[in-house]
């Protein structure tokens, strides 16, 4: 069933206004009709519920609330990627891909090994395209929340950011001994965890021994092969949701 997200200013009693870019999507790319049923997640609380479409009007499409969804597909862990600055087309595939397998939170962080710059000028237009792709990607895959994209960090300020998670995991393509598995067995009722990749060249040896040194940062092998920063992303959550999920 289709999703779609509204915010709370848009509901009235029983019944959700749908308005913006929304409409035209209903109306001439999916092709609903009146009495079709979509489901709409309100963006404040994370609640779905199933509507019926009552109304079309040229900018609004007019819904009725049917029941509430009482299961929600989001995962119990809280994923927060920070995630070495790649090129352009490769951060919008993480930033869709992340959604899709559950990442709750993206960082885009600037590393000694960084080859793409943003222009500060254009840096607002790209966060807002990214956060615009984790939203398409949210009703793709029904999820109940739209992942956060935050605006770019310095690479030392991962450390006060990660303070209060429960696991912080490094990827690096120089660790041998520890899996990620391994990390993975020791968790216990873990509720948020922080995942940081390096760019495309990888992440610099002193940048490892820094977040050692300053975070309680746990650096893992992701196998054998040296896999692409935006393969590393999408593995290392996956299996982290896979491995905690009840």
């Amino acid at each position: 069933m289709p999703k779609f997200f509204v915010s709370e200013k848009q509901l009235k009693e029983n019944t959700i206004t749908i308005t913006g870019n929304d409409v035209n999507h209903i109306k001439n790319v999916l092709r609903l009709r009146i009495n079709d049923k979509i489901d709409i997640c309100l963006k404040e609380n994370n609640t779905t519920y199933i509507c019926r479409i009552d109304d079309f009007l040229e900018k609004e499409v007019i819904c009725k609330m049917q029941e509430k969804v009482l299961f929600s597909t989001e995962p119990k862990t809280y994923i927060h990627l920070f995630q070495g600055l790649p090129k352009a087309d490769k951060m919008e595939y993480i930033i869709e891909k992340g959604t899709e397998v559950g990442i709750s939170e993206i960082t885009p962080v600037y590393m000694n090994r960084c080859i793409s710059k943003l222009d500060k000028n254009k840096e607002k237009n790209k966060i807002e395209r990214w956060n615009k792709i984790a939203e398409v990607a949210a009703k793709q895959s029904g999820r109940d929340f739209i992942p956060i994209v935050n605006n770019l960090i310095n690479f030392n300020d991962i450390i006060e950011i990660v303070k209060d998670y429960d696991v912080v995991i490094l990827a690096y393509e120089k660790e041998q001994d520890l899996k990620l598995k391994d990390v993975l067995k020791r968790c216990n009722n873990v509720k948020k965890v922080a995942i940081i990749v390096g760019t495309e060249g990888g992440i610099e040896e002193l940048e490892v021994q820094y977040l050692k040194d300053k975070a309680k940062v746990q650096v893992i092998t992701l196998g054998k092969r040296i896999l692409r920063t935006e393969t590393a992303s999408i593995m290392m959550a996956s299996n982290i949701i896979y491995e905690l999920e009840d």
